[in-house]
């Protein structure tokens, strides 16, 4: 049986703010605190299969996502989950 996460992976490029990418980070990190190893992408993966596929349901997360005021996420940094690898390609020296 094939797994759904070993699949042919797609590059997606997403532009949304800044408080949601760190956001991202915090969730990875939250995952790292239970013992999880992840990656930014295949969290994001869990959450899109995660959500039931319900017009009326869709819209109104987006209706609450958009009415979100700007300071909604502003704390994102006062946890005390373990550290992870940045996102990106590594410097090297």
């Amino acid at each position: 049986m094939e797994l759904l996460c070993h699949q042919a992976r797609r590059t997606t490029s997403v532009a949304w703010p800044a408080d949601v990418d760190q956001r991202l980070n915090l969730l990875v990190r939250a995952a790292a605190a239970a013992g999880e190893q992840t990656s930014r992408a295949q969290l994001l993966a869990a959450l899109v299969t995660a959500v039931r596929v319900d017009p009326d349901h869709l819209a109104e997360l987006l209706h609450r996502y958009r009415r979100l005021p700007a300071d909604a996420l502003a704390d994102h940094s006062s946890h005390d989950f373990p550290s992870v690898r940045a996102p990106g390609p590594r410097r090297t020296r």
